[in-house]
């Protein structure tokens, strides 16, 4: 191993977008659907274009700092910029690089969930395999990490086009039907609307993973930027799309009723099981797995770079031109999350450190614009583009810490 060698700069635009998408567009959009359907009726897909919105100020605050600052640890680099503390600087990214492992564990329990519909492999040999597996392909080398996590991700977005194709006649009856998806100024449309864009902002945050293999990206101050905005673009898209085919196919009732809406919207159109969609399930947890594990080994590696942790993390291979050290230390964090964790307490704990985090980086953008309006060569937007971003996701922390501790 030599401290010298650098990572590899493999990842083009359209690699980075399907990066994005596989971290975006994740499992939990299977289940999400009926739950929003149950808060917002036939206002869902409204509540879904909302949740766009609020996620897009943090994106586009995310956009602009990838470009003015393109290095690996992103958040801790931003945060570190703009308030000139190494102390919280660290904090951020060792906060980062926690969501990563805890998701990952997360989604590895949701992975072994799928996989017991179709075998009865022991949980903790299922976690050890498929944990090691990913540590693996993690350390391989980023082209072929990248790659495969692209792979899968075609196969993902293929299954809720499928699901968007089987019921298209949602979509066909949207011309002499879209009245019903528009609200009245009844107050207790518009809560639905609010709570259902609650429910459904989880389903964008993915973007900020981007920034953290930064410095494996071609022109990365051209394409990241442009990379996270494509991305959140596409995903709104298909959300929409989504959303519009299931509440104009069927009643939005008969989705919230249902534990796995998509699946019952394929069965109901096609008068199939929808196994192809489990399948694709499993494959879409395991993808999200796999890209959260590159994404904090990235952490570790760009904060050793710099000086906050060991050097250690900062030693790249010769051969596969990736953080060695940093990858086996993630495989064997997430490894012990996973075995002693359950889905749902690591998911909250997730959400609520993300927000934490959407916070602090919209608050440096608006210390950073104000030091320094203009960067060159780098998309700049409005101020209060920042701003807003800050006040939204403050919130949203409020809202994740009331629902604890009201729990």
């Amino acid at each position: 191993m030599s401290s010298k060698t650098t990572l590899n700069r493999t990842l083009s635009l359209p690699m980075m977008i399907l990066y994005g998408l596989g971290t975006t567009i994740g499992a939990g959009i299977y289940a999400l659907v009926g739950e929003i359907t149950r808060v917002s009726g036939y206002f869902a897909p409204l509540s879904f274009l909302f949740a766009a919105l609020l996620a897009g100020f943090t994106a586009v605050s995310f956009a602009e700092l990838s470009g003015r600052y393109p290095y690996a640890a992103g958040a801790s680099l931003y945060v570190k910029q703009a308030f000139s503390s190494k102390r919280l600087s660290s904090l951020v990214g060792l906060l980062v690089a926690t969501a990563g492992l805890v998701s990952a564990a997360a989604l590895l329990n949701g992975f072994v969930a799928y996989l017991h519909q179709f075998t009865g492999i022991d949980r903790s040999i299922a976690i050890v395999l498929a944990t090691l597996f990913l540590g693996a392909i993690s350390a391989w080398g980023i082209a072929q990490s990248v790659f495969l996590a692209s792979l899968i991700t075609v196969i993902e977005i293929g299954g809720l086009l499928l699901v968007i194709a089987v019921s298209n006649d949602g979509l066909t009856a949207l011309p002499s039907r879209w009245a019903e998806l528009i609200p009245t100024a009844d107050l207790n449309s518009w809560n639905g609307i609010y709570f259902g864009a609650l429910l459904s902002f989880y389903a964008f945050i993915g973007f900020e993973d981007m920034v953290d293999v930064a410095e494996e990206v071609k022109e990365v101050k051209r394409n990241l930027p442009r990379a996270i905005l494509i991305t959140l673009l596409i995903t709104t898209a298909i959300y929409l799309l989504l959303m519009v085919s299931a509440v104009l196919s069927l009643p939005p009732a008969e989705l919230a009723a249902s534990d796995a809406p998509l699946a019952y919207l394929y069965e109901y159109h096609t008068g199939e099981k929808a196994v192809v969609l489990s399948v694709i399930g499993m494959f879409a947890i395991i993808n999200g797995a796999l890209i959260q594990m590159i994404m904090a080994s990235r952490v570790l590696y760009g904060m050793a770079s710099r000086g906050q942790l060991p050097q250690w993390f900062a030693e790249v291979n010769y051969r596969t031109r990736t953080p060695l050290n940093a990858t086996a230390l993630v495989t064997g964090i997430v490894l012990i999350l996973a075995l002693a964790g359950g889905l749902a307490t690591l998911a909250e704990i997730t959400s609520i450190i993300m927000l934490s985090i959407f916070s602090l980086v919209n608050l440096a953008l608006w210390r950073i614009k104000l030091k320094t309006p203009v960067a060159e060569g780098v998309w700049i937007f409005p101020l209060w583009v920042p701003v807003i971003g800050f006040i939204f996701s403050f919130v949203f922390v409020l809202i994740a810490l009331s629902n604890v501790f009201s729990q």
